[in-house]
């Protein structure tokens, strides 16, 4: 829908409809969660940067990562709140578009590479991950992805439009050019190789530092191994996780239409919660060093309040 005062395109945001008659419901819970996220990933970020033992690469990055989270659910969940009040929900194309930065995948290869030299290259840590390494890395895994990712969005903003319903509840490039009635062949194309670079690059590279550092495991003590698998066990089971909902993602985004609508809305809120959820619950409570200090924080506050 093109607004000619304003030269604004509008887009109807159709994945509501199944969630109207139940949308207040929807929102308190959504609130609820949203709530949820930003206090629990604000919380180990705080401890993380108001602890100097916690000044350390591998936490650096946990904070990172955290962040990222909070970036993206302020991208989406403001949005969807105001959505699930709204009669019919109605989107502007150009904030459309910028709901689909993320630079998880890049985030937690880096991560991959800090564990790997830890534990694979203990007497080299210090030189191969240095601070002034750990910013470029930082650089990095915020820096290609906004690239990839504004190209794509300035390839999509030049399709001419001839339907305005997006069937979902919130926005993804593929689905906007799903609408558009002209050639959007550069459009996917790039999108494609640009989802093929974001994310398989990453996967082979996190693949291969765990079989390194797997290898290192089974030919050390079982102290060691304990030891090695505490600290990667959050990663490990947050890229498993984040790789399998990226999946259905994509596939839920591919046969849109050919889906049940109820189930398509369900994989997408689903996306939207497990991810910046499990962050914040998995190093909060699995790494010793930061649970600790969550826990220092909570009974001296706790102490303060009671006096």
């Amino acid at each position: 829908l093109m607004d000619n005062s304003s030269d604004v395109t509008y887009l109807f945001m159709d994945g509501h409809v199944e969630l109207q008659n139940y949308r207040y419901f929807y929102f308190i819970i959504t609130l609820a969660v949203y709530l949820l996220i930003i206090f629990s990933n604000s919380v180990v970020i705080f401890v993380i940067y108001t602890n100097k033992p916690l000044h350390e690469p591998m936490y650096i990055f946990i904070a990172a990562l955290l962040f990222n989270s909070l970036f993206g659910t302020t991208a989406i969940y403001p949005k969807l709140l105001s959505d699930f009040l709204s009669d019919r929900p109605v989107t502007s194309y150009s904030a459309c578009l910028f709901q689909g930065f993320s630079s998880e995948f890049t985030l937690l290869s880096v991560m991959a590479f800090d564990r790997y030299v830890s534990i694979c290259k203990p007497l080299q840590y210090a030189t191969l991950v240095k601070m002034s390494t750990v910013k470029k890395l930082l650089f990095f895994c915020w820096f290609f992805p906004a690239c990839e990712i504004g190209i794509l969005i300035i390839l999509t903003y030049q399709l001419q439009l001839c339907k305005f319903n997006l069937d979902r509840i919130y926005c993804n490039d593929y689905s906007i050019a799903k609408l558009s009635c002209g050639d959007t062949s550069v459009s996917s194309s790039y999108g494609l190789f640009g989802l093929i670079l974001t994310v398989f690059p990453p996967l082979f590279f996190i693949i291969y530092s765990y079989v390194q550092i797997f290898e290192i495991c089974f030919k050390n003590s079982k102290e060691f191994r304990r030891k090695a698998l505490q600290t990667c066990f959050p990663h490990l089971f947050i890229f498993i996780s984040f790789s399998f909902n990226s999946c259905f993602e994509v596939i839920n985004t591919r046969l849109e239409g050919n889906i049940p609508h109820i189930v398509s809305v369900m994989v997408s809120i689903e996306n939207l919660v497990i991810p910046p959820l499990i962050n914040p619950i998995m190093y909060g409570l699995k790494l010793q060093d930061i649970y600790s200090k969550i826990k220092k924080m909570m009974w001296k506050r706790k102490t303060h309040m009671s006096f």
